[in-house]
């Protein structure tokens, strides 16, 4: 039974499978091209620690073009304006620098937690 369901909920997400997903996908895909950001910029550092975590491993070079892509976004949303449409043409929204850090960082506190360790952010110094 769960096997089935593993295979939907594979199915349900799969953008070369469904067609609902690939349209959503799209979608995103467009409204991300037209303020210049990536997927994974969209993560919050705030709203989860093991993300903040991962950006603090990433090198500066990558972490400084994520704050530079956020700022222009929020620079074109505050202007009500898009990019123009020969930089949206160059924009990789789907190209993930975060997902591989995200899941070692997620790898080791699911091992700190087996093994009865504090996180790293809840430790104290005693």
């Amino acid at each position: 039974m769960s096997s089935m369901m593993s295979a939907l909920s594979n199915w349900l997400v799969n953008p070369r499978r469904n067609p609902l997903a690939r349209l959503h996908m799209h979608a995103v895909s467009s409204r991300l091209r037209k303020y210049g950001l990536r997927y994974d910029d969209l993560y919050d550092p705030y709203f989860d620690l093991d993300i903040k975590e991962a950006l603090g491993r990433l090198p500066r070079e990558v972490v400084d073009a994520r704050i530079q892509r956020l700022k222009r976004a929020m620079d074109l949303s505050m202007k009500h304006q898009y990019l123009p449409e020969d930089l949206q043409a160059a924009q990789t929204p789907f190209r993930g620098y975060l997902s591989d850090m995200l899941a070692l960082v997620k790898k080791e506190s699911a091992e700190r937690e087996a093994l009865g360790a504090l996180p790293l952010y809840q430790r104290t110094i005693p």
